[in-house]
């Protein structure tokens, strides 16, 4: 059974740093990326790493994603952080060949997420 655990999230002020954490079981996976979900809001694409990374434009320059294959985790870096930024940040996993990494339909599973808040 696959499991995707986030973890990392909490409340900071504006121009604080956080760094998610994403712990996968049962499975490894190719493409591990993460997403974020505001209230009111449709779920936005962050980051993503595969054969190569992918970024939103808000997060070129002050998020960055990375993975240790030996413990099938990924994490994404958050600097300089907004109060925009606040939102339940979800990791997703997939194996997918085809399909842009700012998709939806290239991940498999998902975690819950974890909450993210900044203050301004």
């Amino acid at each position: 059974q696959v499991q995707v655990v986030e973890s990392g999230g909490g409340l900071v002020q504006a121009g604080d740093s956080l760094r998610l954490s994403c712990a996968v079981s049962g499975g490894t996976f190719s493409t591990l990326g993460w997403f974020r979900q505001a209230p009111g809001k449709e779920r936005e694409f962050v980051a993503a790493i595969g054969g190569i990374s992918s970024y939103a434009n808000f997060a070129k320059g002050r998020f960055t994603i990375s993975r240790d294959n030996t413990e099938n985790s990924v994490y994404l870096q958050m600097n300089s952080l907004k109060p925009e930024d606040t939102a339940v940040y979800h990791c997703a996993v997939g194996n997918r060949p085809f399909g842009q990494l700012s998709r939806d339909g290239k991940y498999d599973y998902w975690g819950q997420g974890t909450q993210v808040t900044v203050s301004s």
